[in-house]
């Protein structure tokens, strides 16, 4: 080994027994740092053996507490020093104290991040000139004041900016001249800003000019300049004035030049000028110019000749022609331009030629006896001359300079055109060579003198050889970087210990050598250390105790550092395994083991370090282990956690377990209090105890349950209180005909009842001279004290409450006003209210009730309701006593008659024997005659008055009937329009509709047919209460009308789930004589009832004869009757609501939040038309357990049967009925349906029958039911028969036939060419497999082939191949995948995308149709079927932006809904939408009181609801 060798060699000895030692020393720092609360220092890593596991040991120990720090610290940093906003800090396992901790800085970031961004937000708006935007995020402190601050410099700013913007827009942009910014004080960039508008007005006196210019322009005759300058307002019009102007008369002189161009110039003689419409000077100028054409024919060719010549650069030629006057003045003019024209040529080529080519600079051309524009152009040219001999020599300056090395020097000499653009260039070229000199100068300095290395030359915008150029010097100032740092790294490395490195970067010359010789430095100190080191890893870094260096050939200090290697290997075995064992067992939480070894200096005191730190943590584990087990498990609230001698870390970590216990005890302590009082029944208590976090959560979830809990009871309470009293108190009244008894019995029942204790009841007198208040009734006043008897209209607050029909209420009323006495004492009350009765806007009477205590809003709201009732009930009664007056004054008058007929006639005996006493009496006699008259006469005025009310009822129900029928039709008019052009767009007949546009049509299309049925209910009502419905009696078989029954309501039971039978007992009649489509629409109604009705069981239509005993006795005149008895096992009615259904708009269940729809029109009509056809309708029902409505009929009608035939009632034929007869006349095609399906009689064949049947009863359609036939094949090959035997209109066929034979049909009437046509309704009731799935869709071209999954579907496009005249005229569905021609896309608002709507209705069509108009917006929408869903949905997405809330729903109506939604603090604030089709008056407001935002009605006005949403979102 070469001798030079040696000091590296031992100086690597020696930095591995340092680097055990340093190992020691550093875990001794970090457990004592730990020990003191510091978890920064860390143990190197990457180490192996057992120096290695301590020290991941020691750092995973340190990692796990100070992750908690040095989060906290990191969004604290984040948030307040770098401004880094939306930090939030995660500290993944953490619990306790520390969560919360985490917590509140995480709120304390949000906090700040929120403000500091509206504040940024408003600020970067007043940045960009917007000064609409405020701050208004919630503050407080010094941020609320910057917030006013801010705000309060926008509103100065936008004051500002306003008047600086309307001097503006008057000046420039509206064009009233003179207006001047006047911003006293400004500057800054308002003062540049004022400067600006300023100069706006600069650039409208330029305007100004330019018009001027134009204008003088043309009145001097020049017409062609234009005003080019830019203008607005008022400007702008003569701009535009003034260029048309221009451009009328540039037109006119336009032709006229071309005409003499052509003529006069161009040589084409015999041209004229043929300018229409002009007079006067441009007349004469015409003429002058057709005229000169017809003299110059021969003058001017030679003058053309040498003119051209001239043009040409001949200047050789002259004019020799002969001429006279003016062309002999032009011509000689001409022959002297030529010569002026040669001597100018030849002195402007002398110029060109000693400035131009031989670079003779300075030259001027000297043309003698030259004047005009020859005279200018010369100047011209020797102006030319001079500036081209300055730029030339300015740009030879420059470029001398550049060729020379001198870059400070530029052109700037003034030049136009490409002289500019050389000039530019050349300016440019010197710049960047400048740039390029800068950058290679400071790269050279940076890496060859300065040393610092990696710099490049970065020159921008060069090209060509001058990027080359930049390129070469930053390749080798890369290069140089390259090779110095990998010298200085590998011998930096060998300078730290390092032997690895070698010096690997591409190198030449000097750098080579250097470069190999350093590389072989590196070699010869590695081979020698590698094995040094070896033993130094094993023994004191890998742990592999016992182990010896062996280094062999090595003496001296190598052999000295071998043997103390070897030493401090021993020593240190002992120790370290002991460290190591004890160190471990406390990461695992085996607090028990200590060390023992012997030891001495820094190791006795790591020792003693970690033997105190482990006595401490065992202590402080125990101490939190006991309180965690009494807190957490035990349930012993209250425990502290005592662990003496702890400081830094652990002394936290302590205080912030008891502060955990505390808190939660006080909070859990706190929980448990309420919740056992609410288990109580005590809903007064709330959670009062400060909380955070989850706990917090949990305090506001109970106190909003108990206060959810106590309004619900409260209002549960208050309601049922409403409804039982008040049908207490109405149930008093009823059948009482007695106004005093009712007055009495409503005043000891009312006044109690509303904890009052004084109280009046008033009638309204009409027999008075004038209209005055008698009291009735009265409640607790004292003998000799009381109410006044009577009161006037408007007198005392009696009569002002009847006069302005509102309540009347008094609050604090004074002492002395009225008195409250028992037995025991007197006092005064408290509150007073009177209340009118009013009915139909008539008062009725005044109630007055006082008390010693103030009557709550549930008594108000009690006594209003009431009010009504009490109305309606002594308007009842009175009604009632006037009738029994009116009758027993009758009775009277008549008993009277009679009284003084008999006494007429015993006086006329008497008169017999004595005619003096006849003449004494005869006076008398008359004198009774005379009161007998008017007895008379006041009886037949009273029966004039019953009469005429009797008429203006009748007049009343006629004109309702006759508004409903004629409304009705006016309906049906552009109804028809609707439904026709709807079926147009589903059937998609140009397939440019999408398929989401043909179910658009679809849905408008059921809508509409909703709407028509309604309609045909009301105009049914209207004809049966008018009279007018027609009978059109016919021989009806049951068996036929059994078969309509079975194929309409078959399939919608079994949709349903529902088991549908239908019996006939024995005796049941084969025919009836009665009206079929009345008897069809009656048992139709009956039974959609009882399937709309039933959720679970069944329905039942059971035929029997009916015994003539059981028949009331006006109908046992028609004869024998039949009994339909429809029973179903759905929600039942009420008893007392049985005959209530069948009045007109009733249902059993009218409030807003019914689960069940409809009119309530069906039973009304039903009842109505089974009276018209001799019948009655009853009813039976149980609640909850079902219904039977039993339809009994006459089966053949007397008075039907003896009816001439064609004169049946209702059978006249009208306006409208003369094109179907006249239809009928024509005879039609028999329509044939196949229907193809696995069973006989299956529910396909329901349907085809269903839809069959109805097609027969549509009198618009005009099909009788023998031109239908439905044909049922069971399996394909009886289908292919009947196709071979008879022609179809059309083919229904069931996917799901066994062994997937239906395909093989498809393809067998497909390879038919007369079958290939007849369309196929191909049915799949179960979601098809993957193979049948690509079977079908391998058939999807084919046209004649829809696949429906759907019965509805089914049925309606077999109604509408039975339509059709001929198979296969109706155009198939569209079908998803069918590419839809391009439409156009509408230009639609972007403003509402990606805002979420809830929309709350039940009609799934007015979903859909909301949805559509929303999705084209750009908006996600939500749906909920009800009011209950709608809150929970509301609950599920905090993310919604807006609600569209139905009104009347099911299970939940929407006022519920909506207040229910406003209840949520959370959601106190999001608009709501009522979207309604109830327009009554006061609809809106009860709306807007139950917490809506807004009130829209149907149909909705797409264009008004987005502006609304809008409004309202973007608020």
């Amino acid at each position: 080994m070469v001798e030079g060798t040696r000091p590296g060699a031992k100086g690597a000895v020696a930095g591995v027994g340092e680097a055990g030692e340093q190992e020691l020393r550093r875990l001794l720092a970090g457990l004592t740092a730990v020990r003191d609360g510091d978890f920064g220092i860390r143990l190197p890593g990457g180490a192996d053996g057992l120096l290695g596991e301590i020290a991941t040991v020691f750092n995973g120990m340190a990692d796990q507490l100070s992750l908690f720090t040095s989060e906290v610290t990191r969004v604290a940093r984040e948030v307040g020093s770098e401004g880094q906003l939306g930090g939030q800090a995660k500290v993944p396992g953490v619990s306790g104290t520390w969560k919360d901790l985490t917590d509140s800085v995480n709120a304390m970031a949000g906090n700040l991040t929120t403000q500091v961004r509206d504040i940024a937000q408003v600020a970067t708006a007043v940045a960009k000139g917007d000064l609409s935007q405020k701050i208004d995020v919630d503050a407080r402190g010094e941020i609320l004041e910057l917030k006013d601050t801010v705000n309060t410099m926008v509103d100065q700013l936008s004051s500002f900016a306003d008047e600086v913007t309307r001097v503006a827009r008057e000046v420039g942009s509206e064009g009233r001249l003179g207006g001047q910014a006047q911003v006293p004080g400004v500057g800054g960039v308002w003062r540049d800003l004022t400067d600006s508008v300023n100069f706006m007005a600069g650039n409208l006196t330029d305007q100004v000019r330019n018009v001027a210019q134009v204008t003088t322009a043309v009145a001097k005759g020049d017409l062609s300049q234009k005003i080019t300058v830019d203008a607005r307002g008022e400007i702008l019009e003569l701009k535009s004035t003034i260029n048309t102007m221009v451009d009328q008369l540039s037109s006119f002189a336009d032709e006229v030049t071309r005409v003499a161009r052509e003529v006069g110039t161009e040589g084409r003689l015999g041209g004229q000028a043929d300018v229409k419409g002009v007079s006067g000077t441009w007349r004469d100028l015409t003429d002058s110019v057709n005229f000169m054409a017809g003299n110059l024919t021969d003058q001017v060719r030679n003058i053309a000749q040498v003119a051209t010549a001239v043009a040409k650069g001949d200047l050789s030629q002259k004019i020799n022609v002969t001429a006279r006057g003016e062309v002999l003045e032009l011509k000689d003019t001409l022959n002297t331009m030529v010569d002026q024209l040669s001597a100018f040529a030849d002195e402007v080529t002398r110029v060109a030629r000693e400035v131009g080519t031989e670079g003779s600079l300075g030259g001027q051309a000297d043309v003698k006896g030259v004047s005009g524009t020859w005279k200018d152009l010369t100047e011209s040219v020797n102006v030319m001359a001079d500036n081209l001999t300055a730029q030339v020599r300015s740009i030879a300056q420059v470029t001398t300079a550049v060729a020379r090395g001198d870059l400070s020097q530029k052109i700037r000499v003034d030049a136009r055109g490409e002289i500019l653009e050389l000039k530019d260039t050349i300016n440019t070229m010197v710049d960047q060579l400048s740039a390029f000199a800068d950058e290679v100068t400071r790269v050279a300095r940076e890496v060859g003198t300065e040393g610092n290395l990696g710099g490049q030359a970065t020159v921008r915008g060069v090209s060509g050889t001058w990027k080359n150029l930049t390129d070469n010097v930053n390749v080798m100032a890369s290069n140089l970087t390259g090779q110095v740092r990998s010298i200085a790294q590998v011998a930096t490395a060998v300078a730290r210990g390092d032997l690895s490195g070698k010096i690997t970067v591409e190198a030449k010359g000097e750098v080579a050598a250097l470069a190999d010789v350093i590389n072989t430095m590196v070699d010869t100190l590695s081979a020698f250390a590698d094995e040094v080191t070896r033993v130094a890893r094993e023994v004191g870094t890998e742990g592999m105790l016992g182990g010896q260096a062996r280094v062999p050939n090595v003496a001296g200090t190598w052999k000295d550092l071998t043997d103390n290697v070897n030493s401090m290997a021993n020593n240190l075995t002992g120790q370290v395994r002991n460290i190591a064992q004890v160190t471990t067992a406390v990461a695992q939480g085996d607090l028990t083991r200590k060390i023992d070894v012997d030891a001495r200096g820094e190791i006795l005191e790591l020792k003693t370090t970690i033997n105190t730190m482990v006595d401490q943590l065992s202590a402080f584990a125990a101490e939190v282990t006991r309180v965690a087990r009494e807190v957490g498990s035990e349930g012993r609230l209250g425990g502290q956690a005592e662990v003496e001698g702890v400081s830094g870390t652990w002394k936290r970590l302590t205080e912030n377990v008891n502060e955990l216990a505390g808190n939660l005890t006080r909070q859990v302590r706190a929980i448990a209090e309420v919740t056992s009082a609410v288990a109580e029944g005590d809903l007064t208590r709330s959670i009062t105890v400060d909380a955070s976090g989850e706990v917090a959560e949990l305090k506001d979830n109970i106190n909003s349950m108990v206060e959810s809990l106590r309004e619900t009871t409260r209002a549960n309470q208050e309601q049922d209180w409403l409804k039982s009293n008040l049908a207490t108190i109405t149930g008093l009244m009823q059948g009482r005909r007695d106004l005093a008894v009712v007055a009495a019995a409503v005043m000891d029942e009312l006044v109690p009842l509303v904890n009052a204790q004084f109280g009046a009841f008033y009638l309204a007198d009409d027999t008075a001279e004038v209209p005055e208040l008698r009291l009735v009734g009265a409640y607790g006043h004292p003998d000799g004290e009381g109410p006044v008897v009577r009161f006037r209209i408007g007198q005392s607050l009696v009569g002002q409450a009847a006069r302005s029909r509102r309540p009347i209420a008094v609050d604090d009323v004074p002492p002395g006003y009225a008195t409250i006495s028992s037995g025991l004492g007197s006092t005064v009350p408290a509150s007073l209210i009177v209340l009118p009765i009013v009915v139909e806007d008539q008062v009725l009477g005044v109630l007055e009730l006082a008390s010693v205590h103030g009557f709550t809003a549930v008594h108000r709201a009690f006594l209003e309701l009431l009010m009504e009732q009490i109305g309606v009930n002594v308007n009842s009664i009175v009604a009632n006593a006037r009738t029994d007056e009116l009758l027993g004054e009758s009775q009277r008058l008549t008993a009277e008659l009679q009284t003084r007929s008999e006494e007429l006639q015993a006086r006329q005996e008497e008169l017999q024997s004595s005619n003096a006493e006849l003449e004494e009496k005869a006076a008398l006699l008359v004198t009774q005659n005379r009161d007998i008259e008017t007895k008379n006469l006041e009886i037949e005025q009273a029966r004039q008055e019953l009469e005429a009310r009797a008429q203006q009822l009748t007049i009343a129900s006629k004109y309702k009937s006759e508004f409903l029928a004629n409304m009705s039709h006016e309906l049906r008019t552009p109804l028809n329009s609707l439904l026709i052009l709807a079926q147009l767009l589903a059937q998609n007949p140009t397939r440019n509709l999408t398929a989401k546009q043909v179910e658009y049509a679809g849905i408008i299309h059921s809508a509409g047919s909703d709407l028509l049925q309604l309609i045909n209910d009301i105009l049914d009502l209207s004809k049966v209460e008018a009279g007018k419905m027609d009978v059109t009696p016919e021989q009806v078989s049951l068996r036929g009308l059994l078969d309509y029954v079975e194929a309409t309501f078959r399939p919608m039971t079994s949709q349903r789930n529902l088991e549908f039978r239908i019996t006939v007992a024995p005796g049941s009649p084969v025919e009836l004589l009665t009206d079929d489509s009345r008897l069809r629409q009656v048992l139709r109604n009956l039974l959609s009832n009882a399937v709309k009705f039933t959720e679970v069981g069944g329905i039942e239509l059971h035929i029997e004869p009916v015994e003539p005993d059981k028949l009331p006795r006006p109908l046992r005149a028609h004869g024998p009757a039949v009994a339909f008895r429809v029973t179903d096992t759905g929600i039942g009615i009420a008893e007392h609501q049985l005959e209530s259904i069948f009045g007109a708009f009733q249902q059993a269940d009218g409030t807003t939040s019914r689960k069940y729809g409809g009119t309530g029109l069906g039973l009304s009509i039903s009842r109505e038309i089974a009276q018209l056809l001799g019948g009655f309708i009853t009813a039976e029902s149980t609640l909850g357990e079902g219904s039977s409505f039993t339809f009994s009929l006459p089966v053949a009608r007397p008075d039907f049967a003896t009816l001439p035939a064609g004169e049946h009632p209702g059978t006249a034929l009208a306006i409208g009925d003369a094109g179907a007869a006249l239809t009928a006349s024509v005879p039609r095609a028999h329509r044939r349906l196949l229907v193809v399906e696995e069973r006989q009689h299956g529910l396909l064949t329901l349907v085809a029958e269903s839809a069959a049947a109805d097609l027969a009863d549509s009198r618009d359609i005009g099909i009788s039911p023998a031109e239908v036939e439905v044909v049922t094949a069971v399996g394909t090959q009886e289908a292919a028969a009947a196709l071979a035997t008879d022609a179809y209109h059309c083919v229904v066929l069931d996917l799901d036939l066994p062994e997937r034979t239906a395909f093989g049909f498809l393809d067998a009437m497909q390879g038919d060419s007369a079958l290939r046509m007849v369309p196929v309704l191909a049915h799949n009731s179960r979601r098809l497999d993957g193979e049948l799935e690509q079977l079908v869709q391998s058939r999807a071209d084919v046209p004649s082939l829809e696949v429906l999954s759907g019965l509805d579907e089914l049925r309606e496009r077999i109604a509408l191949h039975l339509s059709a005249e001929e198979p296969g005229a109706v155009l198939p569905l569209v079908r998803q995948d069918e590419p839809a021609a391009q439409v156009p896309a509408a230009d639609v608002d972007t403003t509402l995308a990606g805002r979420t709507v809830l929309i709350v209705d039940d009609d799934p069509r007015n979903v859909f149709a909301l949805t559509g108009i929303l999705e084209l917006h750009g908006m996600q929408v939500l749906h909920a079927e009800d009011g209950r869903k709608g809150v929970e949905t509301v609950a599920a997405h905090p993310g919604i932006d807006l609600i569209l809330m139905d009104v009347m729903m099911p299970e939940m109506d929407g006022y519920t809904a909506t207040a229910k939604i406003r209840a949520m603090p959370e959601h106190a604030g999001i608009p709501i939408i009522a979207v309604t089709a109830k327009a009554m008056p006061g609809d809106r407001e009860k709306s807007l009181a139950s917490g809506a935002t807004d009130y829209v009605t149907k149909p909705v006005d797409a264009d008004d609801l987005v502006a609304r949403i809008k409004r309202h979102v973007t608020a």
